[in-house]
């Protein structure tokens, strides 16, 4: 890229993530700390990817998602995934009305910008697969008729690590459709100090409109167009492929601790959330800190650790840190 290229490329990243910012000063009223989880959030949206959220509840994920929403004034809805929830309660279905003896369809909660998918491994397999085909092909098939959704689409799902019972866990394939893993961490004893006092003695504010979603779709062009060097794609792959063959990378001792490595799925996510970081930082260009701060969300749910691993109590964030520090940076 020419100097004079990537110029005019930071003057436009400038403007348009001033922006960014703006939201994440609005999202900040209502939402104390939780940085990690609001760009996460915000870098789905930038490269059209869908969010899967692990945390306790009462960390403000709800909040977060139902935030962002009102900032880009997107159409919002909110499922509660439950085990007797049926497909035809995500996605619609069709209803016989009797005046004029004919069927219509009744569109279901999906057809929004945003969808906030609560406990999404509360629901049966024949709801999860009703979801990934209006996450994977952003259409919906009602009584043989295909629907397409909004542009933007994203789902952002939420799921609890300490309750299991009662509860179908994503298959694989699945969890492989999602950009991003966010875990959502408690907040430091000063934030949560800030929540107290906010949530009990102070009058929340309302949430001001910053963007519109066609300013989503705009951002989306500008982030593809942001400059990685040959050099970090061939590391961005060297990071997945050594998770499927980490001998090969002088990794032996992780061999018999990986069940399954990163699909390619992996590889393209960890270049465009990249991007996006690096939209963030208001930058025409990817660095290897850029690969680093976004490598963890992208692969923890897509390396799948073997028995061995866990008789050795060893978790998937501790192998995928190992990859990081073993590859070297160029």
């Amino acid at each position: 890229m020419q100097q004079y290229d990537l110029d005019a490329m930071n003057t436009r990243i400038e403007a348009d993530s001033g922006l960014i910012q703006q939201i994440l000063a609005e999202t900040g009223k209502v939402i104390v700390g939780q940085r990690d989880l609001l760009e996460g959030l915000i870098i789905g949206l930038l490269c059209n990817g869908h969010i899967l959220l692990e945390g306790v509840p009462g960390l403000a994920k709800t909040t977060a998602v139902s935030a962002l929403a009102q900032t880009i004034d997107a159409a919002f809805n909110r499922i509660q995934f439950t085990p007797d929830l049926l497909p035809a309660d995500l996605v619609g279905t069709l209803i016989y009305d009797q005046g004029r003896g004919d069927f219509y369809t009744k569109k279901g909660p999906i057809f929004a910008h945003v969808i906030l998918a609560d406990e999404i491994n509360r629901a049966p397999a024949k709801v999860q697969s009703a979801l990934l085909e209006a996450m994977q092909e952003r259409q919906v098939t009602i009584g043989g008729t295909t629907y397409p959704l909004d542009d933007p689409f994203i789902v952002l799902a939420t799921q609890n690590p300490i309750e299991q019972e009662g509860t179908y866990p994503l298959p694989e394939a699945q969890v492989d459709r999602f950009m991003l893993k966010v875990k959502v961490d408690y907040p430091s004893h000063d934030e949560e100090l800030r929540i107290l006092r906010r949530m009990t003695t102070e009058e929340i504010p309302s949430i001001q409109k910053v963007i519109s979603p066609e300013d989503i779709i705009r951002f989306r062009e500008v982030v593809r167009n942001i400059y990685m060097a040959a050099q970090l794609e061939t590391y961005i792959v060297d990071l997945v492929c050594a998770t499927r063959a980490p001998e090969t990378y002088q990794l032996d001792e992780l061999s018999p601790l990986i069940e399954y490595g990163a699909s390619p799925r992996a590889t393209i996510f960890l270049a465009l959330a990249a991007r996006a970081r690096a939209f963030l930082s208001q930058r025409g260009y990817v660095t290897p800190e850029d690969i680093h701060a976004v490598g963890m969300d992208v692969l923890r749910h897509r390396v799948i650790i073997s028995y061995e691993a866990e008789a050795e109590g060893r978790d998937v964030e501790s192998i995928v840190a190992q990859v990081f520090a073993k590859i070297e940076v160029p």
